[in-house]
């Protein structure tokens, strides 16, 4: 027996590991202000070092940020994934389904073409329940939008 389908979201919608987020530029922040401090109070650094510092600060901030990035968005033509570097445009019809299975660090999508993506916009790393939430109204959302839904009875 499956799990109750829930209620479809509202389009466009974007799902994104926010306490993630907030935890890695919150952290990247603080690493960046208190290295420059640092930086900047120890006398026996010449300017070039001082530079240094905060060029090696930005770059921790820099990571953290690319780390903060992913995100999963859906409308009414298809969803976009953002994972870490690349960014890639998905129409309903490719997507067959969503997995987020017990153990998996985010949620996976088959697609037509027989590969399947990682979508790092939803993992269950600090919000399990929320990754739960979001990969079933997105695995919702492709089957009354996708392939599936000629066949997808309406009230579920």
């Amino acid at each position: 027996m499956s799990a109750p389908r829930p209620e479809l979201p509202t389009l466009p919608v974007t799902f994104r590991p926010t306490l993630t987020r907030v935890v890695l530029l919150s952290v990247g922040l603080a690493m960046f202000l208190v290295i420059t401090v640092v930086a900047l109070m120890l006398e026996r650094l010449n300017p070039g070092e001082r530079a240094s510092f905060v060029f090696v600060a930005a770059l921790f901030f820099g990571v953290l940020a690319l780390l903060s990035r992913p995100r999963v968005a859906a409308d009414d033509t298809g969803v976009t994934v953002v994972n870490l570097t690349r960014t890639r445009r998905l129409a309903w019809e490719e997507i067959l389904r969503v997995n987020l299975r017990s153990g998996d660090p985010w949620v996976f999508l088959d697609l037509s073409d027989g590969t399947s993506l990682p979508a790092l916009g939803i993992q269950p790393g600090l919000a399990k329940q929320q990754a739960i939430r979001d990969a079933r109204a997105l695995r919702s959302l492709a089957e009354a939008r996708g392939a599936g839904s000629d066949d997808t009875p309406a009230g579920g």
